[in-house]
């Protein structure tokens, strides 16, 4: 798909077919000297597919955003893209790889314009050198464009990206991300610091982008938002998997408990009822969780 203004182009990648595999994690690790921040990691990314990774913090969860971003390199296992082995050296041959990233803290300049900030460091210019200059029509329309594309209902492009609610600014995120190229698209914790309705929102726009056929990495700590938008659920803890899991194979209930501690949780409220009484509203809700 190609982008053109009078002197300029910019130029997006089709996403591959729906089901094909584009990243593939094998017994991935992270050691620094001593100590192992991951190990033994595995999973798959596939277009048209959300992979949810959750875990809580500590978990082990920035590592692994990190390895497939290409701001760290592993030091154990096997990272497959489009079929070949490989390792980043730099956040750029991630990104070059089709693999972009939307960190939890937004990279915006809150007092810009939405299309500014939405071509921000990739502008788009068109004239003779050395008298190009911005091509501000075809930014403005080209971002109203990609963000209806998404289904997003902004209104005006040029008011400031700091007026919009935390959930509409991770939605042009995600828009920006699929414009300009990317085929695997990772959230870092997009509905962490979100209300349930703004939290609706993002989770509705990584179903349009699974929908666009891109690969998406989802990182999470909640199980309620995973579930429904996610089709393959990778659980961290400590570092370690505690298992890759296809949807069909593994119910809400059973990823809770399993996000909760399970057999942890249970032990915890068995203490809980000896020292407090069966019968302390505390015990009895842990009980429930167990």
């Amino acid at each position: 798909m190609s982008k053109k203004s009078t002197e300029s182009t910019v130029t997006t990648t089709e996403p591959p077919a729906r089901g094909t595999t584009i990243v593939e994690v094998q017994d991935i690790g992270k050691r620094y000297g001593n100590i192992i921040a991951l190990s033994d990691v595995s999973t798959t990314v596939k277009a048209g597919e959300v992979t949810c990774v959750l875990g809580d913090n500590g978990a082990g969860k920035s590592t692994f955003i990190k390895i497939l971003a290409g701001a760290h390199q592993h030091t154990d296992g096997t990272l497959v893209v489009d079929g070949e082995s490989t390792s980043f050296s730099n956040p750029r041959q991630a990104l070059d790889a089709g693999i972009a990233t939307v960190y939890q803290d937004l990279a915006v300049v809150p007092l810009m314009p939405v299309w500014r900030n939405f071509f921000l460091g990739s502008e788009v210019r068109k004239g003779v050198a050395p008298f190009k200059k911005l091509d501000v029509e075809f930014m403005k329309s080209t971002t109203r464009d990609e963000l209806a594309a998404m289904g997003i209902d902004l209104r005006d492009v040029e008011q400031p990206i700091g007026t919009l609610s935390g959930g509409e600014r991770q939605c042009v995120a995600i828009a920006r991300a699929v414009y300009f190229g990317a085929r695997v698209l990772i959230l870092d914790e997009p509905t962490a610091a979100l209300g349930v309705k703004q939290s609706g929102v993002v989770l509705k726009y990584i179903a349009k982008a699974r929908e666009r056929g891109l690969g998406v990495v989802f990182i999470t700590h909640n199980p309620h938002h995973a579930y429904p938008v996610g089709d393959r659920f990778m659980l961290l803890r400590r570092g370690k998997s505690m298992g890759d899991y296809a949807k069909s194979e593994i119910t809400l209930d059973e990823l809770t408990s399993m996000m909760a501690g399970g057999a942890e949780l249970e032990s915890l409220a068995h203490e809980l009822a000896r020292t407090m009484g069966d019968d302390s509203e505390i015990a009895q809700e842990m009980a429930a969780e167990a």
